[in-house]
């Protein structure tokens, strides 16, 4: 399967990251909700850069885990998300490393 390469934005930063063409929709799926959920913790808490990132990313944890203690996922689906936030979360902590 060949890969594509994706241009998106988070945080108003760009990104291109390899992408299959069947999971394009998934991922600006998760690109919308992640670039959401990034603003929101911004504007609410003040902060940016890694501590951001890391914020983000507990506070989607923990979402995932109250979701999964209801009952009902599709685990395929949601480790496939979770490699995505995973693959946007090293992409701007990469970008972070650049700045120090």
């Amino acid at each position: 399967m060949q890969n594509d390469t994706l241009d998106i934005t988070l945080l108003g930063k760009a990104y291109s990251v390899a992408c299959r063409p069947e999971d394009k929709d998934a991922l600006l799926a998760a690109v919308s909700y992640l670039d959401e959920k990034l603003n929101s913790l911004a504007i609410k808490t003040g902060s940016s850069g890694e501590k951001l990132a890391v914020m983000t990313a507990l506070n989607i944890a923990h979402e995932f885990l109250q979701f999964q203690r209801s009952g009902g996922f599709d685990m395929q689906a949601v480790k496939r998300r979770i490699g995505l936030v995973n693959a946007r979360l090293d992409g701007v902590l990469a970008q972070q490393e650049k700045l120090f």
